[in-house]
């Protein structure tokens, strides 16, 4: 998940910057009158001390002209040489103040340029954070993240970044996939085309090369051929179909499609399959008129396909349901048989491609493996979902459909 960059200004990374700025100002003012009143508390000592000196030896002078008693006479402490002394300090600091101003400002900008750098070290961490993260995405290492802490620019840089490393890695990801997938179809394509094939050849070289056999015989094994050729071009065509649909290769032609009707003819359509397999089979629905946005030729391959795979998978129930109805705004289809219970363990795997629940059935039912799938990827495509669930009460294959609402 992203974050989005504040629009609030005080989350901006330039008031960031003037806020440190006024703050390393202050800070820089602080410390330089903490320094000038420290100087200027010495100052005071000093003054003191001098005018304290003159001032004494001045009163002794005074009291001796008072008294009668000559200057020299009189034992005065010596207190003349500190006063000059401290006067002569004075007047050093004095001949001073233009230096200690110019060192005053360079310590002023010394004193700025230290507080606005520990103030501003967050950028500097953060600016290390991005650098890191982009060496680490651009040596390959898409999984590394830049942790991101706040809501200014840099966060917002960051972020873009994260976002960039997930989406390559997608791509990486989806690449594997896809060539992984491309290895496992052409895998599964050739053991489903080399299986008939290889009855097919084998039958005809019996028929053509065996001069022994009757004739009675030659047409049973030109049958299975013809069969197992059947079953072929079956594969081949849920093949094209199946690549076709997944890969973005249709052009859909939506159009406004009464599901009521479109039902009704199609399980019509299935009725010689259903006398053929000696199947009872029963569609209810509830509804005058269910419009749904599709295209109906591939949405009828699609349901086509739920209904043969519960023909052939549901012989051993006698009996197939099919039922319409809707619910919250979907149109719902149950494709509903009886027969053979789907494992628990197999339901996630059954609209996988080649995928079969028994594969000793497979040549029993002529099933390619890839009906389930291509139905799937239909039924997807027109932005509904399929799922299936199987226990006592039947095995069902749902699909469920976005009904077009009219506004008035």
């Amino acid at each position: 998940m992203g974050i989005k960059l504040k629009n609030s200004i005080f989350k901006s990374f330039r008031f960031e910057i003037v806020l440190y700025s006024l703050l390393s100002l202050i800070y820089t003012i602080l410390t330089e009158a903490a320094l000038f009143f420290g100087i200027y508390l010495i100052y005071n000592i000093i003054h003191d001390d001098a005018t304290v000196g003159n001032g004494m030896k001045s009163n002794q002078i005074m009291n001796g002209a008072v008294n009668g008693l000559p200057y020299a006479n009189q034992q005065i402490p010596d207190y003349g040489a500190a006063a000059e002394k401290s006067k002569q300090a004075l007047d050093y600091i004095n001949d001073m103040v233009p230096v200690l101003v110019i060192l005053a400002l360079t310590l002023g900008v010394i004193l700025f340029t230290f507080y606005f750098l520990l103030l501003t070290k967050k950028f500097v961490v953060y600016l290390e954070r991005i650098s890191w993260g982009i060496q680490e995405i651009s040596s390959g290492n898409f999984k590394a993240r830049i942790n991101v802490d706040s809501e200014d620019e840099f966060a917002n840089i960051a972020d873009k970044i994260n976002k960039m490393a997930v989406d390559v890695n997608q791509i990486f990801e989806d690449n594997r996939k896809s060539e992984h997938a491309k290895n496992d179809l052409i895998t599964s394509v050739a053991h489903d085309l080399r299986t008939p094939l290889t009855s097919i050849i084998g039958y005809l070289d019996l028929v053509s090369t065996n001069k022994n056999i009757t004739d009675d015989v030659k047409q049973k094994y030109v049958e299975i051929a013809y069969s197992k050729s059947k079953r072929l071009e079956k594969l081949i065509e849920d093949l094209f179909a199946y690549t076709n649909v997944s890969f973005g290769e249709v052009t859909m032609d939506y159009t406004e499609l009464d599901m009521v009707k479109f039902m009704n003819q199609l399980v019509d359509e299935f009725y010689p399959s259903f006398q053929d397999s000696g199947l009872e089979y029963e569609f209810t629905t509830n509804l005058n008129t269910a419009i749904v946005m599709a295209d109906g030729n591939q949405l009828s391959r699609a349901i086509a396909n739920l209904i043969s795979n519960a023909i052939k998978y549901g012989k051993d129930g006698k009996r197939i349901k099919i039922k319409l109805w809707k619910e919250d705004g979907k149109v719902i289809v149950d494709v509903i048989n009886y027969g053979r219970l789907i494992p628990e363990e197999d339901i996630e795997n059954i609209f996988k491609r080649f995928y079969r629940v028994e594969s000793s059935r497979s040549s029993e039912t002529g099933g390619t493996g890839l009906g389930l799938a291509i139905a799937k990827s239909i039924i997807e495509m027109h932005g509904g979902t399929i799922k299936a669930k199987s226990n006592f009460e039947g095995t069902v294959f749902e699909v469920i459909l976005n009904e077009k609402i009219y506004k008035e």
